[in-house]
């Protein structure tokens, strides 16, 4: 799999071995793991696995999460786009999942929502899949709002691991709304 994606600001790729380090860095830190269970990585063996992991997932399942490099720097950002869940979560499994992480400095950028708009696109153009499912902390108002904001509908509330979490959809014929965004966000995507 050596699909990327661009954006005007971003290019999204494979996650490889080198991102180590910035995975450590973003996976380390208390505030980033706040509504993800408090449980940030301790050692970079831990992101060694993740890696491993995540791109045992392109294999498997063609598609997995990717790395967002800002083109400006070359720099690590952080990480989005979409996972295949093959195992059971509120009563659901297999099926696709949409998820960012952004290395703290990078928060409140709009990066969060230009990559998520561009793995919507990849997922309902490319991969042809039909719906797509996001979970939030019902806690977490920036998550939630860029959910709704990309017209991701709020199908229910549901304990995650003793948690309250959102539980979103967005299908293939919402489209047209994440094309209005796109075009709001000016985003230049290619395939």
């Amino acid at each position: 799999m050596n699909h990327y994606i661009e954006t005007e600001r971003l290019i999204l790729r494979e996650i490889l071995p080198i991102d180590a380090e910035r995975m450590f860095e973003l996976d380390s830190d208390p505030e980033v793991h706040q509504y993800l269970g408090n449980k940030p990585v301790t050692s970079i063996h831990e992101i060694n696995d993740a890696i491993v992991f995540i791109r045992q997932q392109y294999i498997d399942n063609g598609i997995g999460r990717w790395a967002i490099i800002d083109k400006e720097t070359n720099n690590f950002v952080g990480w989005c786009g979409l996972k295949f869940v093959d195992y059971e979560i509120n009563n659901h499994k297999n099926y696709y999942d949409l998820g960012y992480r952004l290395i703290k400095k990078y928060w409140g950028k709009g990066i969060a929502t230009e990559t998520a708009i561009a793995s919507l696109k990849y997922a309902f153009k490319q991969l042809k899949i039909n719906e797509v499912y996001a979970i939030a902390d019902c806690e977490n108002i920036g998550s939630n709002k860029i959910f709704k904001n990309l017209g991701f509908k709020l199908i229910e509330v549901f304990n995650y691991e003793g948690i309250p979490h959102n539980w979103y959809k967005i299908e293939k014929g919402d489209l047209m709304f994440i094309k209005v965004l796109c075009f709001r966000h000016f985003c230049v995507l290619s395939n």
